[in-house]
């Protein structure tokens, strides 16, 4: 059990939280994300066992990489972390129609189709360019979304971040309380999105191939769609450095079928939205959450990779 922080810890805390959003606030945003850039760079040296986590993660992902490169890309990552940083610094300024023209939207069309067939739509994205894009991008299309998030274990900086992600009228769901209120969601035909490209606790997840290795993945997604009949669309934000902005891109949704198994269709479906995923990972190797250890859990017997 993770040991209770004191009060002027909290407080602390959230001092800090406030200060780095409040410093890269004062620049205009594409400065702010510029800076952010270069402060992500010197966290490399800040925070070496992250740095550590990312050369490791690339190490399984691409043995044949050369060492130098795998650098580049874990430099990447933190520069990429930075810039969303700035990117988040300027929620509390933006109005419905900055949002419009600050992110390219590829594949609306997708969407729309999606929401024509009145069942629920499960967005899943995964940590890439500016993930956080997602609490804003529908509202300001006015279209209503609930977004499943883990709750920041110091309540002081969850009330903060919160009020950033909700401006527009986001929903957020802890996930220790939210796996009934989806399905309820899901099955009144509303829109949840799902960060699915974590590490998942056994009890938790199936393992399917990432990179060719075995990573424990949720099975959130695949229990939700095959309970409600939701419709599972993919949606990732990647920076584009030539023009300067966030695109995101709304892919075609995942088609799935029932089987006489859970298990199977389960697997099946996390197999599907694993590899589309990893196909994002690929394009834009420079742009994931590299500092997490996604291949943490193992199958029973097998030693662990960190």
């Amino acid at each position: 059990m993770a040991r209770k922080k004191s009060e002027l810890l909290l407080w602390t805390e959230a001092a800090i939280v406030r200060l780095v959003f409040f410093a890269f606030s004062r620049f205009p945003h594409k400065t702010a994300m510029r800076f952010g850039a270069g402060f992500g760079r010197l966290l490399t040296r800040v925070f070496p066992r992250f740095l550590h986590t990312a050369l490791r993660n690339l190490e399984i992902a691409y043995p044949e990489m050369p060492a130098e490169e795998r650098r580049r890309v874990a430099a990447g990552t933190f520069e990429s972390l930075g810039r969303h940083l700035g990117f988040i610094s300027h929620f509390r300024f933006f109005e419905r129609e900055d949002i419009r023209s600050l992110v390219d939207v590829h594949g609306i069309g997708n969407y729309r189709k999606a929401r024509e067939t009145g069942r629920g739509i499960i967005f899943f994205t995964g940590h890439f360019g500016s993930w956080e894009v997602f609490n804003l991008l529908p509202p300001a299309f006015d279209e209503k979304i609930n977004i499943l998030v883990r709750r920041i274990d110091n309540p002081k900086v969850e009330e903060y971040v919160d009020r950033l992600r909700t401006k527009f009228g986001s929903v957020t769901l802890g996930k220790r309380q939210a796996p009934r209120k989806m399905y309820r969601l899901l099955e009144a035909g509303e829109v949840v999105g799902i960060l699915a490209d974590l590490n998942a606790q056994l009890h938790d997840g199936v393992f399917v191939d990432f990179f060719g290795v075995k990573a424990s993945t949720t099975t959130s997604i695949a229990k939700l769609a095959l309970k409600t009949n939701a419709v599972i669309l993919p949606a990732f934000a990647v920076w584009n450095r030539e023009l300067e902005k966030y695109e995101v891109f709304l892919e075609p949704e995942l088609e799935y079928e029932k089987s006489d198994s859970d298990e199977e269709a389960i697997l099946s479906i996390t197999k599907a939205f694993t590899a589309v995923i990893e196909r994002y990972v690929r394009k834009y190797p420079e742009q994931w959450l590299w500092i997490h250890k996604r291949w943490n859990t193992r199958p029973k017997g097998e030693k662990g990779l960190y």
